[in-house]
Formats: structure tokens, sequence, C-alpha cells
């Protein structure tokens, strides 16, 4: 028993040193940033997300009527739509338009108003991560349950776990190119769902909900093969080669889930209203152009999940008054 209590002793000692080891190497320019001190913060927030869209929100809405939330949506997805186009804007700023080879960058380490830019941008991507929690939070408190896939629970917590440590040790360089593309990406994405909080009026514009997913897959092969070229360099300066091939393995890895939904929404028509399906001879359901359109917030295309009730809705409540009468 005394052996087992000293080795658990000695197990808690090496758990501590590796633990001062990692905090020691965060670039120390983001020390009086807020959430950067330490990793338990950013953990407990995302335990808490976790605990809230899979346990606590379900039970606390199961006898409740679902919110409908739709004025706080459309600020929310226009607020994420301008947030995402100064974040684009700082890290073109910051060195992917004005010294970044688009090759082998490395991250300044300086303390030049340019390389404090890039960390103050890096710092804003990743915290953009965290607002962005907010979008299974309208699924749970409008009691769209089905909507809260592996896909959208695991790229909402996996990001901003793994992001805090990439702006921790290498706030810039070619690692945060991805940050830059998905930025970009996010931009596109928001201004969709804020059409599509605003109403039925907005639904007609809305006929490229399907190209957003192609969006996001061409985002992810941009993102791969960017950090793909590292493996062929004679040699690279960049300080952090573990963060390239979790780069790669993350867009290769992220690129397969969403060509899985793409299959599963637009080819098998498994994840489109009945309004949106027309039966073909092979048995196949197609898209019907211009019938499908979202009403709310969220990451229908992009996280394998679609938000909000449809505005056929009313229709359908219409036509079914009618048979009764």
């Amino acid at each position: 028993m005394a052996n087992m209590i000293r080795e658990i002793k000695e197990l808690g000692s090496h758990a501590v040193d590796i633990y001062d080891f990692l905090l020691a190497g965060l670039d120390p320019r983001l020390k009086d940033y807020p959430l950067m001190q330490s990793p338990i913060p950013m953990t407990a927030i995302l335990l808490c997300y976790l605990l809230f869209v899979l346990y606590i929100g379900p039970s606390i809405m199961a006898k409740r009527k679902p919110f409908q939330l739709k004025e706080a949506m459309i600020a929310y997805n226009f607020l994420l739509v301008a947030l995402s186009v100064f974040i684009v804007y700082e890290f073109l700023m910051s060195g992917w338009a004005t010294t970044y080879t688009w090759r082998c960058d490395a991250v300044d380490t300086s303390n030049s108003p340019q390389a404090l830019r890039m960390v103050r941008v890096a710092w804003l991507f990743w915290f953009s991560k965290i607002i962005e929690l907010m979008d299974t939070m309208f699924f749970v408190l409008r009691k769209k349950h089905g909507q809260i896939t592996f896909l959208h629970i695991f790229h909402h917590s996996f990001m901003p776990w793994t992001w805090w440590w990439g702006v921790g040790y290498a706030p810039g360089g070619m690692g945060s190119f991805h940050a830059m593309v998905n930025s970009t990406v996010h931009v596109i994405m928001y201004f969709y769902y804020g059409l599509a909080a605003a109403g039925p009026r907005f639904h007609k514009f809305l006929w490229w909900k399907k190209y957003m997913t192609a969006i996001q897959l061409i985002q992810f092969v941009l993102v791969s093969l960017h950090a793909t070229q590292y493996y062929f360099m004679d040699s690279c300066d960049y300080q952090f080669p573990i963060i390239v091939n979790l780069i790669w393995i993350y867009g290769t890895f992220f690129f397969l889930l969403f060509s899985n939904f793409w299959v599963q929404a637009y080819v098998k028509g498994k994840r489109l209203p009945k309004q949106d399906l027309k039966p073909v001879q092979n048995g196949t359901a197609v898209y019907t152009n211009g019938k499908h359109h979202e009403n709310g917030s969220n990451h229908g295309a992009t996280n394998g999940t679609s938000n909000g009730s449809t505005h056929h809705e009313n229709g359908s409540a219409h036509m079914g008054k009618m048979k009764k009468a």
C-alpha cells in the first residue's frame, strides 16, 4: 500500500513537471490575453459546453416550448460576419498580404508592430471559436436536438481546444494559413445563416446552400495542400513542425467527414426535408432547387447539421387544416 501511494505521488509529480514544461513554452506575448495563462479555464468552458448541449440543456427544455430567438440569431450571425471579415483583413495585413511567401513562413517572435498584430489576430481567431459555441446553444434552446450531430459537436469542441495550443505556441507563420481560410469561409457561411434567420422574404436568395458544403470541402483541400508542401521542402525555418502535421491531419480528416455529409445530404438525400425530395426511377432522391430554405443559425452545411424550421412548415400546417375541414 505504501509503495502504491509512493508511485501515485511520483506520477503526480511527473504530471506537474510536464504541465509546467508545457506552460513554460507558451509565447510570452500572450500572457496578458484573456484565457491564455493556462489551458484549464479553456478546457472547463468546453466541458461545460458539452455537458449543457448533451445533457443539461435537453433536460431543461424537455417540458418547455422551443424558443424562437429570431432577432437574437439575426444579430448573432451578422456579428460573426463582421468579426470574420475583420479577422481575415488582419491576417492579410499581419503577413499574408505583406511579408509572407505562402510557403515556409516562420513565426515572427519579435515585438515589432506587425508581429504583435499577428499575435492579436491569432488570439482573436481562437476566441471567435468560443463565441461560435452559441451555434449549438441555439439548437438546444430551439429544441433542434436532432441537429446536434457528432460532426457538429466534434468540430465545435475539438477545434478551439487544439487552437488554444496553436495560438499559445505559434501565433503566426505558415500554421496560421488555415485560420485565415476558415475565417473567409465563415464570412460566407454566417451571411447565409443571417439571411435564413431574417425570414421567408429572404429565402429566395438562399438557393446556394448546397454550395456551402462544396466551399468547405475546397477549404480543407487548400489547407491540406498548403501543409503538404512542407514535406517537399529541402529546408524550412518554421519552428513547430508538429503543428504542420496536425493541420494536415485535421484538413484531411474533416475533408472525409464533410464529404460523407455531402454524400448523405445531396446524393442520397437523407438529410433533406421531404418537401425537397423528388423520387426518380432509380429510387434516388434528388434536390429540388429553390425549395429548401432554413430559418436558423447553425453550421448546417458545414458541420453536418441543418438548424431551424423551414418556411414550408406553415404551408404544411395549412394543408393539414384543409384536409381536416
